[in-house]
């Protein structure tokens, strides 16, 4: 019983000690450099990176690219199934020879001749009409005869005016056909060419959805393609946008580089917050590339804000309610401070680096 009361004597006197030694532990405000900065998270991005869609729900009939291969705007990327558009193309491509104006220009000929003999016929009845007239005005033949023969020259007038009007009209028909088939031929070719979907850049395809013969939607992207050229695409808290501005310095860690650091800067900022996360985009090119990059790799990023060198700092965790500390023996002290990184604090005024503070409780 003896020994069992001297143990817990020993615990509580060990524990007080401790306690005491914690509390009366102090240290001196010290001389170092500090920067500022704000966090952000992310993640590595392709330059003009996009996803490849199909235009309508269809099947995939061929695909030209593999992932990691290099594209060239215009490339053909993929082709969807197009059976029912080849015949409807092969229809248009028969419908515009047959109606092509070259092949119909016998129709035009026969309506060339018809209007040359209206013109013999106006003519010959001309000169009837003119001897019948002569005959009348001397009282020879009859009036009837005279009549008739008028009546047939001004027939044969009307004859080569529709005779004219005829050529004219299928000259024009004949025309707008040949040019409406054509028009509907090339339509038939650029709906064909729909089918083929092309890289709208030069690139590296670098994800492949899709199989030959698989179903595709308007929705989902069956191709991403993207650039040799990486951006960071950065989230930024919405409490720390205002202190971001374009061209500060950011330093860059990557898990697939583990310690290394990185440089680079803010190239955009997006003004538009993300009301789910409550955050901003932004964008940032490295000033010296890593070796290797691909699309997606997270990154942590500190954005600079200010940095100072040879400035009173304290550690952040002496620091109570941003803006006191406590001094030797309990009293608290107000200080006035600056700069602040995730360590330390800037101390413009309050102590100085003689004053012996303690850590709060």
């Amino acid at each position: 019983m003896i020994h069992k009361a001297f143990f817990l004597f020993s615990l509580i006197l060990f524990l007080t000690l401790t306690s005491c030694n914690k509390k009366s532990k102090s240290i001196t405000p010290e001389i170092k450099n500090i920067t500022e900065s704000v966090y952000a998270s992310g993640f590595i991005k392709s330059k003009n990176q996009y996803e490849v869609f199909g235009k309508t729900n269809n099947v995939v009939k061929k695909i030209f690219v593999t992932e990691g291969t290099t594209v060239l705007k215009g490339d053909p990327i993929f082709q969807m199934d197009n059976k029912n558009l080849k015949l409807s193309t092969e229809s248009a491509r028969l419908t515009s020879t047959s109606a092509d104006y070259k092949i119909n220009i016998n129709k035009l000929l026969d309506a060339k001749k018809a209007i040359e003999l209206a013109e013999k016929n106006l003519i010959n009845d001309s000169l009837q009409y003119q001897r019948q007239k002569n005959l009348w005005k001397q009282n020879i033949g009859s009036k009837l005869e005279f009549e008739r023969k008028e009546l047939s020259y001004q027939n044969s007038k009307i004859d080569l005016s529709r005779s004219k009007t005829n050529y004219d009209d299928l000259k024009r028909q004949l025309k707008l056909a040949s040019d409406q088939s054509k028009n509907n031929l090339e339509i038939a070719k650029l709906m064909e060419d729909d089918f083929i979907i092309r890289s709208e850049i030069d690139g590296v395809v670098y994800k492949v959805n899709k199989e030959e013969g698989e179903l595709i939607s308007s929705i989902d992207p069956i191709v991403i393609i993207g650039t040799k050229d990486f951006i960071l695409e950065l989230n930024i808290d919405e409490f720390d946008i205002v202190k971001v501005k374009k061209g500060q310095s950011v330093i860059i860690r990557m898990d697939s580089y583990q310690s290394q650091v990185f440089e680079g800067k803010i190239t955009v900022i997006y003004p538009m917050m993300n009301i789910r996360t409550r955050s901003f985009k932004a964008e940032a090119i490295f000033t010296k590339n890593p070796p290797e990059l691909y699309p997606n790799l997270t990154v942590e990023a500190n954005i600079l804000l200010n940095t100072k060198q040879d400035i009173l700092t304290i550690p952040r965790k002496y620091l109570v309610n941003d803006s006191s500390v406590i001094l030797k023996g309990g009293k608290l002290q107000k200080v006035e401070v600056g700069l602040m990184d995730y360590d330390l604090v800037e101390i413009i005024s309050g102590i100085d680096k003689n004053t012996k503070i303690e850590m709060p409780q």
